[in-house]
Order: C-alpha cells, then structure tokens, then sequence
C-alpha cells in the first residue's frame, strides 16, 4: 500500500493559519451581527509583523488583503518584492513612526494609521508633497494617558486636528486606540468613538486579537488582528519607533 504523503511543518502551519483565519473573519461577522451591524462595514487588518513568506502567502491565499506592519524598514524588506505584493493589498503602518522615515513611509503605505504629533505631521506633509502621494491618515490617541504609549492625549486632540489640517493641509480620515492592557477597553472604545463623531471622522482603527469583538460593539470599522490569527508570538517586542 503506497504510503500517504508526508505532512510538513510548513503545510501544518499554513493550514492552520487559513483555519484560524476563517474563525476570525466569523467571529467578527457574529460580533457583527449582534449588534445590528453589517458585517461589511468591519475591515480586518492582519498583523502581518515578524511573519514569514509561508505565512504571509497562507493569509493571503485565504483571502487577507489589508496588512498592518509595525516597521518601516520591515515592511519595505517583505513587500516591495512584486511577488510579495498584489495589486490589491493595502498596507497599513500601525506602529509609531519617526519623523525622519516619513518620506519611506509615504513611498510604501496606502495608511498611516499614527499620526501622534506636530512633528510628524510637518514631516508627513513635506513628504506628501515631495512623492506627489498622499496615503491616508489616522490620529493616534492615547485614550488611557500612558506615558510609555505613543499618542495625542483626548483632550488635545480637537486642537491637533485644526493645526493638521490647517497649518499643514493634511487630511484625516479616522483614529486609531490601544486600550490599557490593565482597564475594561470597552471604556477606551466608547471615548474614542465619540472623539470621532464630534470631529466628524469616520474610521475607528480600534480592537486586537484579545477585544476585537468589543470593539466592534462600539463603531470598530477596522480590527487588528494578529495572534488569533498566526498565533502567539514566542518573544513579544518591547514598543519603539519605526
């Protein structure tokens, strides 16, 4: 009897990858769903950090077009080889970023997604100008005023936002939250998503791997997801700027 084909460590991987992949997309069209949402109007972002080719191309082969990365420099040395990048993913920098990588920024992201300071917005707008491209943009808010988190404070926030728009003519289209890992972020979700209604901003960029389901409930329209999806990292990276 001819003997059955050997199953790889990659193969395993990338399957359950796919696996894991399709309990999200569900758990977020549930999630949807319980709250009278269409579930359309739920972007999942995979957390594509630190992953490998295998797994990547797993996540894309199951469908996974919007990638958030952490790095400019990481997120150049994945996706700017063709193979890499179809035409239709879109990327999505959701790490802090410095001002002196805004112009690399602006080359490779279709999103910004941390926008957190005047700084960085004169450069983002410098490059913007330079490239003759404009990705799209998110403010960053720092709902829990952590000293060691990146991010505008609420209450500044109004503020920053004329000065974005008027003393550097960039335009935002959402914001974006990371809960304190220590309170209920249902709290942090609900702020921000009235930070947005009262500025007239659309997308809410709120919700990981641990809470996506909650911020669903309150407006989420992209969840980062990465964990739930490529599993748990074996050594979690310390915060910095990319």
């Amino acid at each position: 009897m001819p003997s059955s084909p050997v199953e790889t460590p990659a193969s395993i991987s990338t399957v359950s990858i796919a696996e894991r992949m399709a309990q999200v997309d569900a758990r977020i069209r549930a999630a949807a769903e319980a709250c009278g949402r269409d579930p359309a109007t739920v972007a999942l972002t995979v957390v594509s950090k630190t992953q490998g080719v295998e797994a990547i191309d797993a996540v894309l082969a199951a469908g996974a077009r919007l990638f958030g990365e952490n790095r400019v420099q990481e997120a150049q040395t994945r996706w700017t080889q063709e193979r890499a990048r179809p035409t239709d993913v879109e990327l999505r920098l959701i790490g802090a970023l410095q001002s002196n990588k805004a112009a690399d920024a602006v080359a490779l992201f279709d999103v910004i997604e941390t926008l957190d300071r005047d700084s960085l917005a004169r450069a983002l707008a410098t490059a913007i100008q330079k490239a003759g491209r404009a990705p799209r943009l998110l403010v960053q808010v720092n709902t829990g005023e952590e000293p060691q988190k990146a991010g505008i404070i609420p209450r500044d926030l109004d503020a920053f936002l004329r000065s974005v728009r008027d003393d550097y003519g960039l335009s935002v289209e959402g914001l974006m939250a990371i809960p304190p890992v220590d309170e209920a972020a249902g709290l942090h979700f609900a702020l921000l998503g009235k930070l947005a209604a009262r500025n007239g901003l659309k997308v809410l960029s709120m919700g990981m791997s641990g809470d996506f389901e909650t911020a669903i409930r309150f407006g989420a329209t992209h969840v980062r997801v990465g964990s739930a999806i490529f599993g748990e990292r074996k050594s979690p990276e310390a915060p910095s700027r990319v």
